[in-house]
């Protein structure tokens, strides 16, 4: 079989023209190509490499864009963009960057949504059938989802309601048998049931939603997938297309190694060696390993205290062998982060001390249950916030810096923000101890930091901000890892002879009046968080001192979803720089 030039696939008009063995040969060659920006780039491995086949055979059946493709989470749509147009982007060095790494409307027809979390396209998918039906159409609707996906409740509520259509409604559940990690809860054992059954098994949680069931045994198998998918094509009912893949395949790896390489930086293709990050003994110190290492201590220390994940333990710093260490002091609740709050509040409930790890991007979905289930029953429970920042995740649909005006204003819920690792540490060991309030502790960036001289106190229920320097012309008031920031700036200030206050607030959802009363007379406060500003804490201080003569300057992001921003670029547009604050204190004291 001759190479197939991939630069002529502009569309899946393209590959419908291509008999089984062309399309074979197809899919080695877009695995390849694959691989090759994957180790140079990073990316997604996992996902992308298990899911090439069954996304060609999708575009290769149905008649997309005409024919509707929802893919959920899409981090594994890689191959899909690959057939939509954008092959460039995968086979050219200088277009690696021309794309994000999920589906987005703005790039291509063939993209219905941004997506970047888990578990929503089967309700989206059934909304847009919904809406097929209603206008009289006939197109097809499918909704591609991942085994570990299903364990998000919205996923059940979208199989729920899409049951009900009585039309043209396909789901594709693309089982790896693989979350981020290993996967978590009682559906599970019923899609080993499946397969190990070939898909016959009396029991199987689709049917008994409604769902007419197919299953393949070989997920990589193209000639099966395009057989199965032709079968359910114009369906006129609900179905569920079963399909048995492997998560890195084509590199024995990642195959190997499922949960390393979900999401990688560049990479060594023989061995797996991660390129770019410095050798282990060299790195400096994280906060995912800083947290394991801590938390992995209190539990030997108190059997009464509990690690929560929602499905990412690697961000928590719980490889493996550490969840075994931790064994059943550590609990994965799976793709489920509503649920992750409301175990935490019935481990707190019954006199447990449970720690749940949060990607500050997902947390959102949980609002309710934090601020009914945790804050408003006042369940000593405490949520550690991971990547709440503008130097984490840069994609739009995992940006971190909406967590503190999220969370920060529902009520009996303490939101503190430690600026080192003797601080997180301080306030983490704090929460655990007391039994009265909820509490979050928002991690200051990546790299832990040590300050050693930091003042630390035995109680954060009350706010009491720590005055670091003390002036009696401009006040800066860093939170969290802002802090160090305002700490160069007054540096500067210094330098020039402005009398400056340094003030660590700690605690961003609480004012501390008296210290805020003790700056009336100032000429000017400025506040900065590596956050948004509307709702968040520099306008609760603003808004306290809004009587009084002194100035008060907020500085943090804008309320926008910013997409693949540059960190720096970013900082500067935002004046967060020392030398910019310094700046503007100047010229607002002129």
């Amino acid at each position: 079989m001759k190479d197939i030039d991939l630069s002529t696939i502009e569309s899946p008009d393209d590959i419908r023209k291509m008999n089984i063995g062309e399309l074979t040969q197809l899919a080695s060659e877009m695995r390849s190509a694959l691989l090759k920006k994957l180790s140079v780039h990073g990316g997604h491995v996992g996902p992308n490499l298990g899911m090439v086949e069954a996304v060609i055979a999708l575009h290769y059946v149905f008649d997309t864009p005409q024919d509707k493709i929802i893919f959920d989470v899409s981090h594994q749509t890689y191959p899909h963009k690959m057939l939509t147009g954008r092959m460039e982007a995968f086979t050219d060095p200088a277009h690696y960057n021309d794309v994000t790494g999920y589906t987005n409307p703005q790039e291509s027809e063939y993209d219905l949504y941004s997506l970047g979390h888990t578990s929503s396209a089967v309700a989206l998918a059934a909304g847009l059938a919904k809406a097929r039906d209603m206008k009289g159409e006939k197109e097809n609707v499918v909704a591609v989802i991942g085994d570990g996906s299903l364990s998000g409740g919205v996923a059940f509520e979208g199989l729920d309601y899409g049951a009900t259509l009585g039309s043209n409604f396909i789901v594709i559940v693309n089982d790896n048998q693989m979350s981020i990690a290993e996967n978590h809860g009682g559906i599970y054992e019923n899609l080993q049931l499946l397969r190990e059954t070939n898909g016959t098994a009396e029991l199987n949680l689709f049917r008994a939603m409604g769902y007419d069931y197919r299953y393949v045994n070989y997920g990589n198998d193209l000639k099966s997938l395009i057989e199965m998918f032709e079968s359910v094509k114009d369906t006129d009912r609900p179905v569920v297309v079963h399909i048995n893949t492997m998560k890195g395949m084509g590199l024995p790896i990642a195959e190997a190694d499922k949960e390393t390489f979900h999401f990688s930086g560049p990479f060594d293709l023989r061995t797996g060696a991660s390129l770019n990050e410095p050798a282990q003994n060299d790195a400096p110190e994280d906060y995912s390993e800083h947290f394991a290492k801590g938390m992995l201590r209190r539990m030997k220390e108190n059997d009464k205290v509990v690690t929560i994940t929602a499905a990412t333990p690697g961000v928590l710093g719980f490889d493996k062998a550490r969840r075994e260490e931790a064994g059943k002091q550590f609990i994965d609740t799976a793709i489920a982060e509503q649920s992750s709050v409301d175990i935490a509040s019935g481990l707190a409930k019954g006199g447990m001390r449970p720690v749940v790890g949060f990607v500050s991007s997902f947390l959102q979905r949980a609002y309710d249950q934090f601020s009914q289930d945790i804050a408003l029953n006042k369940q000593p429970a405490t949520f550690v916030i991971f990547y709440g920042t503008m130097f984490g995740m840069n994609d739009e649909t995992h940006l971190g810096f909406f967590d503190i005006a999220l969370l920060s204003n529902i009520p009996d819920l303490l939101y503190l923000a430690p600026t080192c690792k003797e601080e997180f540490d301080s306030m983490l060991d704090w929460s655990i101890k007391q039994d009265k309030l909820s509490v979050v502790v928002r991690i200051p960036g990546a790299v832990a930091t040590s300050n050693p001289e930091i003042k630390l106190l035995d109680d954060y229920s009350k706010p009491q901000y720590d005055v670091v320097r003390n002036g009696n012309e401009v006040a800066l008031i860093g939170a969290g890892l802002m802090f160090g920031i305002m700490s160069q700036a007054a540096d500067i200030l210094a330098e020039e002879g402005v009398k400056v206050s340094l003030i660590n607030p700690r605690n961003l959802s609480t004012l501390d009046t008296a210290t805020l009363d003790s700056l009336k007379d100032y000429k000017l406060i400025v506040t900065a968080e590596d956050g948004i500003i509307d709702g968040g804490f520099g306008q609760k201080v603003a808004s306290y001192l809004g009587e009084s003569p002194v100035n008060v300057v907020n500085l943090g992001l804008p309320k926008e979803f910013l997409n693949r921003y540059d960190y720096s670029e970013l900082q500067k547009r935002c004046g967060l720089t020392p030398a910019q604050i310094a700046e503007k204190v100047k010229s607002a004291l002129q």
